[in-house]
């Protein structure tokens, strides 16, 4: 992922040592370098090291940051002294900018609090985020309410802040393909594509018989279609598929490839049960498989909310997310459950994993119809769920969000699977099921819930349940 540029804002107020700027300056830029950021500011020449304090230096901020607004990501605003609160508002104002924006406050000595070295910054970060709420600006703040920059607690805080900044960008002006139609048994998965569009997110359809058209006027001579077959035996274990079944996938994995660079969609939602099998003769799992760990996340049953959700945790933490369902109670323990897929979940969520075929659905249309499932057990660790849903009757988007651990209990099961322990499950469902949530929910193995329920929640303005 491209690294995360922040505009800098240095608050300054005359009265207060100015000496604080210079120093502060150089510390602030020197750990966003260390942590990967690059940074818009005002250089050192400008007025007390590139600080802002008068209306004249917020102009001149502001329009630094207008001039870069295809860049810049977020905003942070560092409060070596007190600052003054109404240029760091109107520097956010000029600069015309709709990004995050963190509010930091170095600490004060208590042993060099003379009129020579005091900050402050304690008293000031207060004023300062009382005019950004009357300026109608929205701002996230550092755990501790002053900080050293460099302390692992505000590399954290940058760390968050990063993963909100890129959540919210990705978000906003994402596009989502739809390809099919929602599956007529999954009333579950409909959704809103006016409210999706309301917050910057577009949906592009293409009818199944499109892609299955074009992927039919394709030959197994062609030099696409062989190089995608190379990659899906490179990509994971295919002893006992039929080549007549990689040469079918391929062809079709081909022309979602052509569609999603002719409309340059971000993630997809792809239509299964059963049109494909019974009219194509292979599932689609591991053309999604591979694209969501590409880090385009592709949901099944056509469900875009369910890609919407992927695609966020994808944006925070730059690791591929997996939909899976809420799918068993695992034993008697209340607070673990068996989630599940059929599947096509990302290579790099198993701990092992091979191609297989598609045995809920073999009974039915055939076992030589349903190749192509990847199977597994996900690897153990911490993880971070979300659901994203778009609540039409009240006109909003709503998700819910938070964290749990893939445990190593012992569980002989097909597709693909994992036993999840999450803290207060039972709260947790019931909160999704009286709220009418699908029982899809997306899984990334990281830990970004925080991050995730502030870029939805605070700037996007979705209502979000944070799980604890």
């Amino acid at each position: 992922m491209k690294p995360t540029t922040l505009g800098v804002i240095i608050g300054n107020r005359g009265f207060f040592p100015t000496h604080l700027c210079e120093a502060g300056r150089r510390t602030i830029l020197k750990v966003l370098s260390e942590e990967g950021f690059e940074v818009v500011v005002l250089p050192e020449s400008a007025n007390a090291f590139g600080s802002v304090e008068s209306l004249e230096e917020a102009r001149a901020c502001g329009e630094l940051f207008k001039a870069n607004k295809e860049k810049i990501d977020g905003i942070l605003v560092t409060l070596p002294n007190f600052g003054d609160e109404r240029a760091v508002a109107n520097t956010i104002r000029f600069s015309g900018l709709d990004v995050p924006v963190l509010v930091h406050a170095f600490g004060d000595d208590a042993k060099r609090m003379t009129i020579a070295d005091r900050r402050d910054s304690f008293c000031g970060k207060m004023s300062v985020c009382n005019n950004l709420k009357q300026y109608g600006i929205k701002f996230s703040l550092t755990d501790l309410h002053t900080v050293n920059p460099e302390s692992e607690s505000f590399r954290n805080d940058l760390r968050r802040f990063r993963a909100t900044c890129r959540t919210v960008k990705g978000l906003k002006g994402a596009r989502i393909g739809a390809l099919g139609a929602r599956p007529t048994a999954f009333n579950t998965v409909r959704y809103s594509e006016k409210l999706l569009e309301a917050s910057g997110i577009s949906v592009e359809t293409l009818d199944l018989s499109e892609a299955l058209g074009r992927a039919n006027k394709m030959t197994s001579a062609d030099p696409e279609v062989k190089t995608k077959i190379e990659r899906i035996q490179a990509y994971t274990e295919t002893q006992g598929i039929p080549m007549e079944a990689l040469d079918k996938m391929a062809r079709l994995g081909v022309a979602i490839d052509r569609w999603a660079k002719d409309t340059q969609l971000d993630a997809t939602a792809v239509q299964c049960w059963t049109a494909l099998e019974e009219f194509y003769g292979v599932v689609p799992c591991t053309l999604m498989s591979m694209m969501s760990d590409s880090l385009m996340s592709s949901a099944c049953e056509t469900d875009v909310a369910g890609t919407v959700s992927m695609y966020a945790m994808v944006c925070a933490s730059g690791q591929a997310s997996a939909l899976l369902d809420w799918n068993n109670n695992f034993g008697e323990d209340p607070n673990k459950a068996v989630v599940f897929h059929c599947s096509n979940l990302p290579k790099s969520v198993f701990a092992e994993q091979k191609m297989d075929y598609q045995e809920i659905i073999a009974g039915t249309v055939g076992k030589e119809n349903t190749y192509g499932t990847i199977v597994g057990r996900m690897r153990n660790g911490p993880f971070t769920f979300c659901r994203v849903s778009t609540d039409d009757a009240n006109g909003r988007i709503m998700a819910y969000v938070g964290e749990g651990e893939l445990t190593n209990d012992l569980l002989n099961t097909f597709g693909g699977f994992g036993v999840a322990h999450v803290p207060n499950l039972q709260s947790l469902l019931k909160h999704a099921c009286e709220n009418g949530y699908e029982h899809h929910v997306a899984f990334n193995l990281s830990q970004t819930a925080d991050a995730v329920t502030e870029a939805m929640g605070k700037y996007l303005g979705w209502s979000v349940y944070r799980h604890v």
